[in-house]
């Protein structure tokens, strides 16, 4: 891919003009911003916590559960000493529970290695579980306000539009010429303010479609606007085209509870407690496929009866068609790494959204 190459607009990239830009972005963030939980702290593990569970999350979804994990475990200490099953519980319905698993990991280690506080320095952030790129940049930008610019998809729109880029950010060429211009745009001062009026500018007003461009403070400064045309920038990413799934759930009762295992299936939701169950191409498929399973759990047979309930679900990029199913084992031979749990208790467990799901067919 040749490099991005912006319009041929006489463009003010001057330092007095980058100066102005900053000004206008940050006095616009000032009296605009959201009033958010995570910003009011610099704690820099409330700020890491918020981080992750914002990742590929909308922030109206994530205020409830940040306040909620806050109030378990206010500090760092508490969440190392946590059991998972009750950092699992608390993130339950989140989704992408390997952040949850991350999180306590590196709460761990930061509690046995660094006198349980999140590290200043970039590269020691980098060694922890789950922690990347962004996460590192954010938390020492906010927390700590080292001059960190952080690149995120919000921020990158806005960044492809205000000089006319093309591309998307899993190209090279173009995330280098965002990383430059972000580089030079960003305020030493106050880079957390700077990266948090980035995102706020693209989440609430540089929208991927109907842009509400004269509400943008540095609009004078948007080569995209000028020429018309925002929605042409940046290149649109391709989408992974959805994939249709069968998927058997194994239903089995004892003493009023019903049996739930750790995972889905194919390494999907691992941390979690589930209905057994069995991905397929077809409903034969998966069906057959979860007899197998069950029987490998409990080394004896099982019986699987007619399917009683169907019901629909999607997973990133995964779209199921659930159907469930009575399961009995002979002699009551049940597997030994089974969880018993009344259904009423499922939603308050570590449990997935499919697992309640499932539990409200049952109710």
């Amino acid at each position: 891919m040749d490099a991005p190459k912006g319009t041929a607009l006489p463009a003010r990239d001057g330092a007095k003009s980058e100066s102005a830009l900053r000004r206008a972005l940050l006095g616009w963030y000032r009296r605009n911003a959201r009033r958010l939980p995570w910003r009011a702290t610099k704690d820099p593990y409330a700020i890491w916590v918020s981080e992750v569970m914002l990742q590929q999350t909308q922030v109206a979804t994530v205020v409830p559960y940040y306040r909620r994990f806050l109030r378990a475990f206010p500090n760092l200490t508490s969440l190392a000493r946590a059991p998972r099953e009750r950092v699992l519980e608390l993130w339950a319905g989140l989704g992408y529970y390997r952040r949850a698993r991350h999180l306590h990991l590196a709460a761990q280690t930061l509690a046995r290695k660094f006198d349980a506080t999140f590290p200043r320095d970039y590269r020691l952030a980098r060694t922890l579980p789950g922690i990347g790129d962004y996460t590192a940049r954010a938390v020492l930008s906010l927390a700590y306000d080292l001059p960190y610019y952080v690149l995120d998809g919000n921020v990158g729109r806005v960044v492809a539009r205000l000089r006319a880029l093309r591309g998307s950010l899993n190209q090279p060429a173009f995330r280098r010429a965002v990383e430059g211009v972000l580089d030079r745009l960003l305020s030493r001062r106050q880079p957390g303010n700077f990266n948090q009026a980035v995102m706020e500018l693209g989440q609430a007003v540089c929208l991927p479609r109907a842009p509400r461009c004269p509400a943008c403070p540095i609009r004078t400064w948007c080569r995209a606007y000028r020429l018309g045309r925002p929605e042409s920038y940046p290149s649109p990413r391709s989408r992974r085209a959805r994939e249709s799934l069968h998927l058997a759930t194994g239903v089995v009762h004892r003493d009023h509870k019903v049996m739930l295992v750790r995972g889905l299936d194919d390494g999907l939701l691992e941390g979690l407690w589930n209905f057994p169950s069995a991905f397929g191409k077809s409903q034969s498929d998966a069906v057959a496929r979860l007899k197998e399973k069950l029987t490998g759990l409990a080394q004896s047979q099982v019986r699987i009866g007619e399917p009683f309930a169907e019901l629909r679900h999607g997973i990133t990029y995964r779209s199921m068609r659930v159907h469930l199913y009575p399961v009995e084992f002979d002699g009551n031979n049940f597997p030994s790494s089974a969880h018993w749990l009344r259904v009423a208790r499922l939603k308050n467990s570590a449990t997935s959204q499919l697992a309640r799901k499932v539990g409200a067919c049952l109710a």
